[in-house]
């Protein structure tokens, strides 16, 4: 198997019925701190793709912390709380919502391989709740640290980030005082509405984007890369741009690591698979073996190539990003690194061909986590340069 395993969809469709909600970003602009994130134009990566822009939206820094996933994470927070104990009276602020739960004694309970966990925490902290968050063995120092700074309690599960789901199912289904509040952002028969909610909160990015598009006089990107690890994020970036009133929807591409290519497989197989064992990737907010049961079937239907990248890809995209001046980490550079394999110099043409790049084509990357593991930053990218 080379660098880039590509998987097309021959059947993927270009309009979905459903209409992304508007409330997360109302919810959101009431969040402290909120602000739209940059959308960088990187003249350097449109070079190296042979295309007329490279659009980046720059999730490094959102709402305090380095990843886009508070954003589905507070609007799932919510409503999940609303679902436990009935709806919160008229609210302003966050402080509002804390002075309701206060005594509650409720706690917040996630399992997360990195980003999504430490967003639970940091909701929960704002609220004055407690969080139990899981993670998998081979979650690096660093961010089972930032988790644990945030005020959670981490527990390390003995297995991969699929173990790390069910534990976390568990400790909320047999709370005897029906305190646990289970946050998570995939989905299983049965449990749907918080992942769902998930999936609704990412749409506050996606809105703005078009905005900040729409300010500069520009058009809808032509070529959409995504990462995807159980499939939430992409699940809310296809929604977006499936959407009914959507002008000229784009080519949207899926990206995923080699050794955890569960969405690529399911999309393979027909029906949403798990992969054995546990998945050892550098891009560990992707390190899932299971899809999500309600992301699976949208991405399934809309997605029209499928991705899965080895880690040398994802570094070059960290490289890449780094030249133009940017510091991300490895979740964001496998995006940037598989828009490379596909377009840049050298790329095999029907792949252009295929997501109809050509040289006045707009293509729109995500950067979604900044710098979360240093140590690792400085081995691929810092001492690579001064070497």
């Amino acid at each position: 198997m080379g660098a880039i395993e590509v998987f097309e969809n021959s059947r993927a469709v270009e309009q979905l019925r459903e209409l992304p909600s508007s409330e997360p970003l109302a919810f959101h602009r009431r969040l402290p701190g909120y602000a739209p994130t940059p959308l960088l134009d990187v003249p350097v990566l449109a070079r190296a793709m042979g295309v007329g822009s490279v659009l980046v939206k720059d999730e490094t820094n959102r709402l305090g912390l380095p990843a886009f996933k508070i954003l589905g994470a507070s609007w799932a927070v919510y409503r999940a709380l609303e679902a436990h104990r009935g709806a919160f009276a008229e609210w302003e602020t966050v402080d509002h919502l804390a002075a309701e739960l206060a005594q509650s004694g409720l706690v917040l309970v996630a399992a997360t391989d990195g980003n999504h966990g430490r967003a639970v925490a940091r909701m929960a902290g704002m609220l004055g709740l407690d969080a139990l968050i899981f993670v998998p063995q081979d979650m690096v120092p660093a961010r089972r640290a930032a988790i644990a700074d945030e005020g959670a309690d981490v527990v390390v599960v003995d297995g991969s980030y699929d173990d790390a789901v069910v534990r976390s199912a568990e400790a909320a289904d047999v709370d005897p005082d029906d305190r646990h509040v289970l946050v998570s952002d995939t989905s299983w028969p049965g449990y749907v509405d918080v992942p769902g909610a998930v999936i609704d909160g990412y749409s506050t990015l996606l809105t703005e984007i078009d905005d900040a598009l729409a300010a500069r006089g520009g058009r809808n990107p032509d070529v959409v890369f995504v990462q995807v690890g159980v499939g939430a994020f992409a699940a809310a970036v296809t929604r977006h741009y499936r959407r009914p009133e959507c002008p000229s929807p784009p080519r949207l591409v899926s990206v995923e690591p080699t050794q955890a290519a569960c969405v690529l497989e399911s999309q393979r197989a027909g029906r949403i698979v798990t992969l054995p064992g546990s998945q050892q990737s550098i891009m560990s907010g992707l390190n899932c073996g299971t899809p999500s049961h309600l992301a699976f079937p949208v991405l399934q239907e809309c997605v029209d190539v499928f991705c899965a990248i080895e880690d040398g890809v994802a570094r070059d995209g960290m490289r890449a990003l780094s030249t133009a001046g940017i510091r991300a980490g490895e979740y964001s550079g496998g995006g940037v690194g598989a828009a490379l394999q596909l377009l840049a110099a050298g790329a095999d043409p029907a792949w252009r061909a295929t997501l109809g790049a050509g040289p006045d084509s707009c293509v729109l990357l995500f950067l979604t986590e900044g710098v979360t593991d240093p140590d690792a930053y400085d081995a691929i990218v810092v001492e690579r340069r001064t070497s």
